[in-house]
């Protein structure tokens, strides 16, 4: 009997056993949630929690039972159990096995049952073992793995349940310790076990092939080749019909293709663009971003309300025909995110300043676009410090470059305009004013013409937004989280020494006790809570800038440490998604944490009768990683196209900062072995649309988003000038650089 040697030893010592054989019954992923198990004598790369063990003597032989258990629609465990002992089985001692601590076990698989004594089959392991072998103990377990989840995958959708068995063969590859594995097969440069995520079972199938090619030819018999190429056929006829390289490949594909829509130009990568209210207040914001390279527009349904997002939505169809360019709408649902509450407005006023040295010299004026109050925004190229809309066209008609305008501050301060430059734009003119001195501006204020000799027309402010409110915090500060926006105050601490923002959401107040962290805007500024009742958090600063950070209204809260119960959908995102539904083509689900929460998701699907929408599982916490696998496989049940967005900002403040890479990896990888695409969010470039210009570690980070099939940008003052350049960055293409060699010719008179 050939024994298959596996290599082991990554998280565990094994031990041999002398007087018994373990048959261990473990979870294929996640072993707390009881995911899909197997019977197998392979190490696990984790330690083990919830293990079912069966033990025989190896004296006499005897098999007993070994239990598993997969999860019902409830997520509860359905016991069942297999008795006897099994072909294809392995010896495995975990090490929470008190039992096995002053043993020693030599980890094997045999493709066969034999009543051959296991020590000896051990010392044969140490003798015969080899990389074949190896490779077909890890194909026989893969295979197992599939069978053993066969009625889990009977409840998939036609569509996805070739990409459903694979991830069940990824899941099974994963639980291995194939470490040793990998170095022998990369050696040789047959395998690369990390780049087989979405043809798991047709990668091994090939290398397995080759090598048994290469052990045929060398035997001397014709009868041994025969025999080998035959046992060969029939071991992996699994190789044909679906499950070949091609046709994985070919599913990634079409599912990527079925969610995101096609992509022109030879591109294989989308962007998408976050926008908002302001796209309405423009008439080329769309169309430009579309000319950009933009394929799809997000609409987060935590801001705005139907009125404003319909008109977003209009101005995109309208833009995507015109442009002839296909333009695909994802509408995020708010979900149960924890966030602060609008903080009271600021006053209408708007601060003009130019540039000033360290002596307090004015280096650069202050630049300032003047423009009818309907004529939109400033041409792309400009990016003023102010823009002033003026209420009387005629009065913008007889102002001319060159001509100075006079105007009394909100202090009451003189101060003046010089007209520098004039653009026509898409309702009239606009002009480039500058301003050398400090100025406060409100709706009301008064501009003059100045002439030589008397003061000409007069033309009014008009819409001048309120100041942003936000309370700025350091560390040190108290700050008090309130349900109650009656307590509210954005100024400075009062005599009880605190700052003050509301959050209205129940769970946080029900779930959060003394000594928990706390984080706000995505992890800008953290705090320790320092007392909690059902109306009020007291929180202590202990991290923000330098100078303070100022945190505003609708900013991110999160508690990581806190075991704080979501519903799946909220009542707002119900009534959201019979808007998205009529709209749009695909639905952002955030905060998913569990099956639960697609099982809902899927109920409230089939009940609307929206079988075409495509469903995009937003990860955003550590318990929507650890589940991600059970929740693809859930929500394979329905025809819906799907896909998962790694939303890194709540994600890195939820499971650290630290592990934040290694989780993006391990998501991406779970899902091409789902064939499911991933978009790639949250600060891509953000320096860049922020400010106009990119830090070097944005740059490396976009590129790395061509692993993924979107990039989504956030809106910003330069988004239009961020998705040209994230275009270019994704789809450039690349030529090596060669270094320009010649022959290196030796004359003859030198020797």
């Amino acid at each position: 009997m050939t024994l298959c040697a596996v290599s082991a030893g990554v998280a565990s010592t094994l031990r041999i056993v002398q007087n018994y054989d373990v048959f261990l019954d473990f979870a294929l992923y996640n072993p707390k949630e009881k995911f899909a198990h197997s019977q197998s004598r392979y190490h696990m790369k984790h330690p083990l929690y919830a293990v079912q063990l069966s033990v025989i003597r190896r004296r006499d032989l005897k098999p007993k039972t070994s239990a598993f258990a997969i999860p019902n629609e409830n997520n509860e465990a359905e016991i069942g159990s297999f008795h006897g002992v099994a072909d294809d089985h392995c010896v495995i001692c975990s090490e929470n096995d008190e039992n096995f601590k002053n043993s020693d076990v030599e980890v094997f698989a045999t493709d066969s049952c034999s009543e051959e004594d296991p020590s000896q089959s051990v010392e044969n392991v140490r003798n015969q073992g080899s990389l074949l072998d190896k490779l077909k103990a890890v194909h026989l377990h893969v295979l197992a793995s599939e069978q053993w989840n066969t009625s889990r995958l009977k409840l998939c959708h036609r569509q996805y349940l070739e990409s459903a068995t694979n991830l069940i063969h990824y899941l099974s590859l994963k639980c291995l310790d194939v470490e040793q594995l990998k170095e022998d097969l990369s050696s040789i440069g047959l395998l690369n076990l990390e780049t087989i995520n979405s043809y798991v079972l047709a990668g091994l199938t090939s290398v397995i092939e080759i090598l048994e090619d290469l052990k045929s030819t060398s035997l001397k018999t014709e009868e041994n080749t025969d025999s080998g190429i035959s046992a060969q056929k029939r071991l992996y006829q699994h190789k044909f019909g679906n499950f070949t390289i091609l046709a994985m490949r070919k599913k990634l594909f079409s599912n990527k293709e079925l969610l995101l829509g096609s992509l022109r130009d030879n591109r294989t990568t989308h962007i998408m663009v976050t926008i908002g209210q302001e796209a309405t207040e423009s008439e080329t914001l769309i169309t430009d971003l579309l000319k950009a390279g933009t394929s799809i527009i997000r609409i987060n349904c935590a801001h705005g309300n139907p009125s404003v997002w319909s008109d977003i939505i209009r101005r995109v169809k309208r833009s995507s025909q015109m442009l002839e360019t296909p333009c695909r709408i994802l509408m995020d649902l708010a979900g149960p995110k924890l966030r602060t509450e609008k903080l009271k407005p600021g006053p209408c006023v708007g601060k003009i300043s130019p540039k000033k040295n360290a002596s307090g010299n004015v280096i650069f004026p202050a630049q300032v676009w003047l423009s009818h109050k309907g004529a939109g925004p400033p041409p792309a190229h400009l990016s003023p410090d102010a823009i002033l809309s003026i209420d009387d066209q005629n009065f913008l008609g007889k102002i001319k470059v060159g001509d100075n305008l006079t105007f009394k501050d909100a202090r009451g301060k003189k101060r003046m305009l010089k007209i520098s430059r004039q653009f026509h734009v898409f309702s009239g003119i606009g002009f480039v004013a500058e301003c050398t001195r400090t100025a406060y501006v409100q709706s009301g204020t008064e501009l003059y013409i100045k002439g030589k000799k008397r003061i000409f027309a007069v033309g009014q402010v008009v819409d001048v937004p309120a100041a942003e409110s936000f309370v700025r915090l350091r560390v040190g500060d108290l700050l008090i989280i309130s349900r109650d926006s009656s307590c509210e105050h954005n100024e400075s601490p009062g005599t009880s020494g605190a700052h003050r923002v509301t959050c209205s959401s129940g769970y946080l107040f029900d779930s959060v006790k003394s000594g928990d962290p706390i984080a706000f805007d995505d992890g800008k500024i953290w705090g320790v809570i320092k007392g909690a009742s059902i109306s009020e958090i007291v929180v202590s600063i202990t991290h923000a800038g330098p100078r303070g950070t100022k945190l505003g209204s609708e900013k991110s809260i999160n508690i990581p440490e806190s075991n704080i119960w979501f519903e799946g959908l909220t009542s707002k995102d119900l009534m959201d998604l019979d808007f998205v539904a009529s709209h749009a083509d695909m639905v952002g689900i955030s905060f998913v944490r569990d099956v639960r929460d697609i099982v809902v998701l899927r109920q409230e699907l089939e009940k609307r009768k929206l079988q075409n929408l495509g469903i995009v599982l937003k990860i955003e916490t550590k318990s929507g990683f650890e589940k991600l696998p059970l929740m693809l496989l859930e929500a394979m049940k329905s025809s819906n196209p799907l896909g998962v967005m790694i939303a890194r900002g709540d994600l890195a403040v939820e499971c650290g900062w630290e592990r934040l890479a290694d989780i993006q990896d391990e998501i991406l990888s779970i899902c091409g072995a789902a064939h499911v695409p991933v978009i790639w969010a949250t600060q891509v470039l953000e320096s860049l649309v922020k400010s106009g210009v990119p830090t070097r570690a944005e740059i490396t980070d976009a590129a790395n988003g061509k692993r993924a099939s979107c990039v989504m940008l956030n809106k910003g003052q330069n988004i239009v000038e961020a998705v040209s350049t994230l275009d270019t960055i994704l789809h450039i293409k690349t030529t090596k650089m060669k270094a320009d060699l010649k022959p290196l010719l030796l004359s003859s008179h030198l020797f």
